[in-house]
C-alpha cells in the first residue's frame, strides 16, 4: 500500500496542534480497515499531565465515531527524521492490535513498521483473563 495519502492527512493534522509549552507539533493520521481516516494533532495543557498527543487524539476520536479496526497510523512532525509513537500512546494503540502499521516520514524516505515491532512484550486485553473477578 502507497502510504502517501496517509502522510498527507496527518501533516494537515499538525497544522491545527496546540503546543505553546513545547513548540512540539505532532500530527497523526490513522486509518481504519474500513478505509476510513482519522486525523489527530497534540494538544497540550499548562498541566502538562493532561496534555493529550497526537495518535490518542485520532483513536479517540475513530472510537467514538464507532471505529475499532485499524490498518494504519502516520505519525508527523516538524523534525526532519522519524517521529515515534510515545509509549503511552504505543500502549494505547495495541488495545486494538500488534498487526497496526506505524508509518514514520523520515528525511529521504518512510519507515514503516508494525506496532508490535515497536512494542515488543506488549500488555494486551488477554493479560488479564487470569484476573479474578
Amino acid at each position: 500500500m502507497n502510504y502517501e495519502e496517509l502522510i498527507r492527512e496527518a501533516n494537515i493534522a499538525k497544522e491545527y496542534s496546540y503546543s505553546p509549552y513545547s513548540h512540539f507539533r505532532v500530527g497523526a493520521a490513522l486509518l481504519t480497515k474500513s478505509g476510513k481516516i482519522y486525523r489527530g494533532c497534540n494538544i497540550e495543557n499548562a498541566s502538562y499531565g493532561a496534555t493529550i498527543c497526537a495518535e490518542r487524539t485520532a483513536v479517540v476520536k475513530a472510537v467514538s465515531e464507532g471505529e475499532k479496526s485499524f490498518e494504519a497510523i502516520a505519525i508527523v512532525s516538524d523534525n526532519e527524521d522519524f517521529t515515534y509513537p510515545c509509549g503511552v500512546c504505543r500502549q494505547f494503540l495495541s488495545e486494538y492490535g500488534l498487526d497496526i502499521i506505524v508509518v514514520l516520514p523520515g528525511k529521504e524516505q518512510a519507515r514503516v513498521i508494525t506496532l508490535g515491532e515497536l512494542l515488543p512484550e506488549a500488555f494486551l486485553p488477554a493479560d488479564l483473563d487470569g484476573v479474578k473477578k
